[in-house]
């Protein structure tokens, strides 16, 4: 039994996920939605601490120059809390997009952080 809705915006998503409105927000897919009510459990026995979702972390900061301005490039994880007193940065994949993968490893460059993909 589902204890969530699925919502469309209009036609099929880019990469066939539905977005799902539950009591605790709105998330990406029901896969997102349900990691995210392991990891809460996983809170509420004590296993993990400081759970947050859509942390967002700057890859290559605003680039200015004389003509133009380009936007910071950011990466946004799904959860990140602390376990055994390490940061660990999770994403829900379905699809590993090239994007994304030029991202994983900018976190790693930039910030020393290795994303652990679900």
């Amino acid at each position: 039994m589902r204890r969530y809705q699925t919502r469309s915006f209009g036609g099929y998503s880019k990469y066939k996920n539905n977005r799902v409105v539950t009591p605790y927000g709105e998330f990406d897919s029901g896969k997102e939605y349900n990691r995210f009510l392991v990891l809460l459990g996983m809170e509420r026995s004590g296993k993990i601490k400081n759970l947050r979702r859509q942390v967002a972390y700057e890859l290559i900061p605003v680039q200015r120059t004389a003509f133009r301005t380009e936007r910071a490039v950011r990466y946004i994880a799904d959860f990140v809390y602390d376990k055994d007193g390490s940061l660990v940065v999770e994403d829900v994949k379905g699809y590993k997009t090239p994007e994304y993968v030029i991202k994983r490893k900018l976190m790693l460059f930039v910030h020393g952080i290795e994303i652990r993909e679900v």
